[in-house]
């Protein structure tokens, strides 16, 4: 199907000079283009960053429900967990 498109002068060259390297025509290089953004635009994490790493959100376990108020134990608790599985007994 006829299609027009209205390129700037800079644009047109560009397109041009694509054709000519890959050795197709301008309405090849148009198609793969078009066909590359949309398979882009299909990505995992075409919709943020937090769509990338849905599957990982929440997986972590065992730290404390209120980190600021308990970091002090929680912290003295690991080095004694250290030490003592570097110096058992």
């Amino acid at each position: 199907m006829p299609t027009s498109v209205r390129l700037d002068a800079e644009t047109e060259a560009l397109l041009r000079r694509l054709a000519r390297e890959r050795g197709s025509s301008k309405s090849d290089v148009i198609r793969d283009a078009l066909h590359e953004l949309a398979a882009g635009a299909a990505s995992p994490d075409a919709d943020g960053p937090y769509v990338a790493i849905a599957d990982l959100i929440g997986i972590a376990k065992g730290k404390p429900a209120a980190p600021a108020r308990d970091h002090k134990r929680v912290f003295r608790e690991s080095l004694n967990r250290r030490h003592h599985a570097r110096h058992p007994g």
